[in-house]
């Protein structure tokens, strides 16, 4: 096998390596009283963990309900408990590998020890505390390997050998190492960004003095500045020269003037109907094309509407600017709707508006102050069948889909002209049969 590849050579060599450091330790006698030290510290630390964990948990664990600072700290460092055991582990091994490297001059087995523990609280930090899908990744992907790595011993070699294999793309080139870290800063550095954001945004919409579209714009704000933060802080971080961008940043410009000029014209908009407010969320708005919704969300390139039946509408922010919306306002403001309805032609249609205002006044819903807002009932048409009327009424809200207040409404005026006798017309054909004139022979 004069052939080899070098890998395997190198794999051999560490096996070699490992192989003789086994046997080592297999023949000394301290290794194996450190392997008892090692024993020794673990199940004293499991003895302790005993008695300290049942203590940390009462500790730790918030009284009542009510959610404070301090029980939210209290709560955040219970989450911790699973390390108490490895941790210990690894103290108590760090006590013994002093004691060991002062009688025999060596420690090279209780100082695995350590670094085993080490691992174990890593893993435990991993699989157990991590609970954001994105850190359980990383922990799952990175942290455990780094740590595998760091307890064999093999850590730096692999960190020495990834920063020597250098990958070529076009005129830059970068190592493998390079390359992984900026995968996992950028991760991290972006996350704690998205977190960061999050928090601020909870923040702003808590504002309830602030108008609507006033705190939609402070998030928007919030967000391009967070974000932007993070990108200087990673780029800075990867010693990456920000004037190296300035060609990357022209090839954008090129690209909004032409491809994405759509893309930037939304972006505009959006900034625009937050500074002005013509539209924000919570307001119940009606499309040129006849789509109806209230605005539940506004991202940078469009608002989402959701209809009355739970559609989900996302429609461009320059629609906002360009074409006609019709806006009904927070829910709360005062808008009129209409109910209408026939009665018979042998009906007193002179009493019919004032019976109908009464009855519809009732209504728990049903605006009357100031006088404006009261019902009114007016003559509509007469009809083929009937008469026809129609009651228009104010209300507080928004009727999405006409299904929230008209149907009560109508239900109340078909009770009405019941309890007063009046008819409610249906149409009528009056069929008339000639026969036709027979001719006598």
């Amino acid at each position: 096998m004069e052939n080899r590849p070098e890998i395997l050579d190198q794999a051999i060599g560490y096996f070699n390596q490992a192989w003789e450091i086994a046997e080592g330790w297999l023949l000394s006698p301290a290794a194996w009283s450190q392997l008892g030290l090692l024993v020794a510290a673990y199940l004293v630390a499991r003895l302790v963990d005993r008695k300290l964990k049942p203590y940390l948990t009462r500790l730790l664990t918030p009284a009542g309900e009510k959610k404070t600072l301090v029980s939210q700290v209290r709560l955040f460092l219970l989450m911790f408990l699973p390390l108490t055991l490895p941790l210990l582990a690894w103290a108590f091994t760090g006590l013994g590998e002093q004691v060991t490297r002062s009688i025999f001059g060596s420690g090279a087995v209780i100082a695995f020890g350590k670094r085993f523990f080490l691992f174990l609280a890593v893993r435990a930090f991993a699989r157990k505390i991590l609970k954001d899908p994105f850190l359980k990744l990383l922990g799952k992907y990175a942290l455990i390997p780094i740590a595998a790595l760091y307890t064999v011993g093999l850590l730096d070699v692999v960190i020495t050998k990834l920063d020597e294999t250098v990958v070529p793309l076009g005129n830059m080139s970068f190592s493998l190492l390079f390359a992984i870290k900026f995968a996992v800063l950028s991760g991290v550095i972006f996350w704690l960004g998205r977190w960061s954001h999050e928090q601020t945004t909870q923040a702003i919409k808590k504002q309830e003095e602030m108008r609507p579209a006033t705190r939609e714009l402070a998030a928007k704000a919030a967000e391009i500045a967070i974000f932007g933060a993070a990108f200087l802080i990673l780029m800075n971080i990867m010693g990456i020269n920000l004037t190296s961008l300035a060609v990357l940043g022209g090839a954008i410009g090129v690209g909004l003037g032409f491809g994405l000029q759509q893309i930037a014209s939304n972006f505009i908009s959006g900034v625009i109907l937050l500074l002005e407010g013509q539209a924000t969320v919570g307001d119940y708005v009606e499309l040129d094309g006849g789509e109806a919704g209230t605005i539940v969300k506004m991202t940078a390139r469009a608002a989402i509407l959701e209809s009355y039946d739970g559609r989900w509408i996302v429609v461009p922010n320059e629609h906002f600017i360009t074409t006609r919306v019709i806006n009904y306002s927070d829910s709360g403001s005062a808008n009129r709707y209409e109910a209408p309805f026939s009665v018979s032609y042998d009906a007193d249609i002179e009493a019919i508006p004032e019976i109908i205002e009464d009855a519809v006044s009732k209504l728990d819903f049903i605006l009357t102050d100031p006088d404006e807002h009261k019902p009114d009932c007016e003559l509509r048409a007469f009809g083929d069948s009937g008469v026809d009327f129609a009651v228009e009424f104010w209300v507080n809200g928004i009727d999405d889909g006409r299904n929230k207040f008209t149907p009560r409404v109508m239900m109340q005026v078909w009770k009405t002209l019941k309890a007063n006798n009046i008819e409610i017309p249906y149409p009528h054909r009056v069929v008339e049969m000639k026969a036709a004139d027979q001719e006598t022979a």
